[in-house]
């Protein structure tokens, strides 16, 4: 198992210390560094940025939003990148919700995997430079010849020959029939709130993408990339204060992600068991009732979704994580040291 640099995206404004944590993970032999996107900071221009600075880590998304480019133009981003950093991308990409995808890029929302396997089949039929790119799907058509079209609309290819004609591409997906597709068309998996405890829950799902015609991957050669934070504490009390610091966040992604009709990441958690918690949840926080909401989750979970714990827990639960299958475990950390800990701890 591979461990990646989780940068995310960012709050009010650029985080501090950023390439400081860029430089130790390469130093640590981590495998790549990631950035993020939702509606403030996007997720090449940071990636490019502290990425310069790099010579052998991976860089990738997790995630470009689709919705917030065409497809030809995130086959750019990543072409152009790729070159820049010598064949080092690995293209992680999602659908979003649909409150950030209707109501922030002004895209509709509907039929969120056919436009997947749209963006995903023209990005690789640019990647691939084999002959002008046309699609005659429904949601992405080239060329255009919709309302408003003056009928000029010309198949092209990349004028720039790609470094890589088969760029990874990792889908973010959450659902039975998205993790699915992901197994059949995407190189990938970035899911998310994916733990130890709820593993088992996707393995039918990935295995119905892998027995699909056509598939692109197999099991063997399929890539899973988790998120988590890991922290070595010293103690049982300061593994207790971790714990509760981290439960906003995962009572902002249960209840206040999404409208009540449509909130994708409370599914997960409905999913993994945790139905009445999310229902009560989701209830209190629309409500405007967030630390009454936070107060509601469980430690056992946080502890679940993230390595938190001594050297010897952390090491224990890090094994427990690659045995579900994960090849990649994507990392948050606070410091430089933090990271320098874990390599020495993990190495």
């Amino acid at each position: 198992m591979k461990l990646g640099l989780q940068l995310g995206y960012w709050q009010a404004g650029p985080p501090e210390g950023v390439g400081e944590l860029v430089a130790a993970a390469e130093e640590a032999g981590f495998d790549a560094i990631f950035t993020a996107e939702a509606w403030g900071s996007d997720a090449f221009t940071p990636l490019t940025w502290w990425g310069r600075e790099t010579s052998t880590v991976r860089l990738g998304t997790s995630i470009v939003q689709m919705s917030g480019r065409s497809p030809a133009s995130i086959a750019m981003h990543a072409l152009t990148l790729d070159h820049l950093s010598g064949g080092r991308v690995v293209l992680g990409m999602g659908v979003s919700g649909p409150q950030v995808v209707e109501g922030w890029y002004g895209q509709p929302f509907s039929k969120p995997l056919a436009r997947t396997r749209e963006v995903v089949d023209i990005i690789r039929k640019v990647l691939a430079r084999e002959a002008p790119v046309t699609n005659d799907g429904p949601h992405y058509p080239l060329p255009f010849t919709g309302a408003g079209s003056v009928g000029l609309g010309k198949p092209l290819k990349p004028i720039v020959h790609p470094l890589r004609p088969d760029i990874p591409i990792w889908l973010g997906a959450e659902g039975p029939k998205n993790v699915a597709q992901t197994a059949e068309i995407a190189d990938g998996w970035i899911p998310i709130f994916y733990t130890p405890k709820s593993a088992g829950m996707y393995q039918p799902w990935l295995d119905k993408g892998f027995a699909r015609p056509g598939a692109r991957r197999t099991r063997a050669d399929f890539e899973i990339a988790a998120t988590c934070h890991l922290q070595i504490v010293s103690s049982a009390a300061e593994k207790k204060a971790v714990i509760d610091g981290m439960k906003g966040v995962v009572s902002l992604y249960m209840g206040g992600m999404g409208a009540a009709e449509a909130n994708f990441h409370n599914q997960v958690f409905v999913r993994m068991g945790y139905e009445d918690l999310a229902a009560e949840v989701q209830k209190l926080y629309l409500a405007g009732e967030k630390d009454k909401a936070t107060a509601l989750i469980p430690d056992d979970l946080v502890d679940d979704m993230h390595i938190v714990g001594e050297p010897g827990e952390v090491k224990e639960k890090v094994a427990a994580w690659e045995e579900t299958g994960v090849t990649t475990l994507m990392l948050s950390f606070h410091g430089a040291d933090e990271i320098r800990k874990v390599a020495e701890l993990l190495a």
